[in-house]
């Protein structure tokens, strides 16, 4: 934790890291709308024009507003889930709903231990860094994993839906 929050009350470190969750969402949310809007043509805009937004968009599409609380457990997609939500237009009443259980979670995380967690880690690799990048390698390899089965598991699906759509074309019999 930062030093000048040293002597907080944790009731009060977790409303500030809330705070800071909806202030971000409803400001990347807002964005969006105005690049939907045609309000904002500026480097924000074209920002907004990534691969990454376009993949949460279409998520979105798919899942619905689940998304948007799940988003806040990721990092580097939440911002692009945000902004996605304004350019499809969702509702801000709807949007705001949505966001409130991911912005307590992700405030809880940060709050509560993520922010311990980054400085541990730091230390780490000040203390021994052989040891940090072996935690961190084997972070990575963690997650590698996780993204690599996830994908199989999609592409099993599309496999077998494929299958079984092709199994209910009509026949032409002469």
């Amino acid at each position: 934790m930062p030093s000048w929050m040293d002597g907080w009350p944790w009731l009060a470190v977790y409303l500030f890291f809330l705070a800071g969750a909806f202030m971000r969402s409803q400001a990347l949310y807002w964005l969006g709308r105005g690049v939907a809007a045609g309000v904002l043509r500026t480097r924000w805009g074209d920002r907004l024009d990534a691969p990454q937004v376009h993949r949460a968009v279409a998520t979105i599409e798919r899942w619905g507003m689940p998304v948007v609380p799940l988003a806040f457990l990721t990092v580097g997609f939440q911002s692009a889930v945000f902004s996605a939500a304004g350019l499809v237009r969702v509702h801000w009443l709807r949007f705001t709903l949505w966001s409130v259980p991911g912005a307590l979670v992700w405030a809880a995380i940060w709050g509560g231990g993520g922010l311990a967690a980054v400085a541990g880690g730091l230390a780490l690799a000040a203390t021994n860094p052989w040891l940090a990048g072996t935690v961190g390698l084997a972070l990575a390899a963690l997650v590698v994993l996780v993204v690599l089965r996830a994908r199989r598991r999609r592409e099993e699906r599309a496999g077998a839906d494929r299958l079984a759509h092709a199994g209910q074309e009509p026949v032409d019999q002469p």
